[in-house]
């Protein structure tokens, strides 16, 4: 029986994990008393006793946690920022070509960020099929749920009296430095940062990653993209959606409370929509941490897991 520690398990990602993995027979949790779940001595214990351990903590708090480890045994699932593009790391997004079997041989996994997990679904599988040039000029618009943000925008969103202009979709990342953006190029073979648009709106979890594009920018048409897709995403959480529309509507929080993602392409022969739908709890973030514990397992890759 597989041991399991998650390091921050009262943040969003960390309750959802433990959630998901609450009615697992064939796991043992490592828990920590409230009191010592941040004794650092104790944190290093849980994690050197643990097979697999979830870092579900900011990413100084992460690094910190890494260099606790020292048992070759423990596989380290982090949930943060701070080791996507760090090469020794592999970057946790199965469905890639050939990153599942290089996360079932791997020690140290890299969670996905939620936006990113959206641009690189998009994105990676066209620029690898050469259908987009790694110098295209590309933006990226996303819509995400406000329980994204964590506790302090989850109290803020559903506190007593709050600001009146939490009633209308926020835009933030305004400067174009958000920490998703170094994943989201370097995991698509980008040699341009896209411009990105991520704006949170006043509904709890769901998301929606639309990248745009000019025809005139594809080596290939609509139907080549859906081709692309169906192909590419023939296995996994994601799945190509030949008609996905809700009567001429696209909601974000479609697949709220779910683990796996939709893709899209709408538009027309000159203006393509590229879309992602999920969960930014879900596959933008827990759901895609347990789908890497499953797989590092040797397990179905869905097990606990709503998809």
């Amino acid at each position: 029986m597989a041991k399991i520690f998650i390091d921050g398990s009262a943040g969003t990602t960390g309750l959802r994990i433990r959630e998901r993995l609450a009615e697992r027979k064939d796991l043992e949790m490592i828990l920590l008393s409230e009191e010592n779940r941040k004794d650092l001595d104790a944190r290093r214990e849980a994690l050197n006793a643990a097979d697999i351990a979830f870092l579900c903590l900011p990413d100084a708090a992460a690094i910190e946690a890494v260099s606790l480890v020292d048992n070759p045994n423990t596989a380290i699932i982090d949930t943060s920022t701070a080791h996507r593009t760090n090469p020794a790391w592999e970057y946790g997004f199965p469905e890639l070509e050939g990153r599942r079997e290089r996360i079932a041989a791997s020690k140290r996994i890299a969670n996905p960020g939620c936006h990113a997990s959206g641009f690189v679904a998009l994105v990676e599988p066209l620029v690898r099929a050469g259908v987009i040039a790694p110098d295209v000029a590309l933006t990226a618009y996303s819509l995400t749920g406000y329980s994204g943000g964590g506790k302090k925008m989850i109290a803020e969103y559903e506190g007593d009296g709050r600001d009146a202009l939490l009633d209308a979709p926020r835009m933030y990342g305004l400067t174009q430095k958000h920490k998703h953006l170094p994943e989201m190029g370097a995991v698509c073979g980008l040699s341009a940062s896209p411009i990105f648009c991520p704006v949170v709106a006043p509904f709890y979890c769901g998301m929606e990653v639309t990248v745009p594009l000019f025809a005139k920018d594809l080596r290939g048409d609509v139907e080549t993209l859906r081709g692309i897709y169906r192909d590419y995403y023939a296995m996994g959480l994601v799945r190509f959606a030949e008609h996905a529309d809700e009567e001429g509507f696209l909601s974000a929080a479609a697949l709220a409370g779910r683990d796996d993602m939709q893709i899209t392409v709408t538009g027309n022969e000159e203006r393509i929509l590229l879309v992602a739908r999920f969960d930014n709890l879900g596959k933008g973030a827990s759901g895609a941490a347990i789908q890497n514990m499953n797989i590092l397992l040797g397990v179905d890759e869905t097990t606990g897991l709503v998809c």
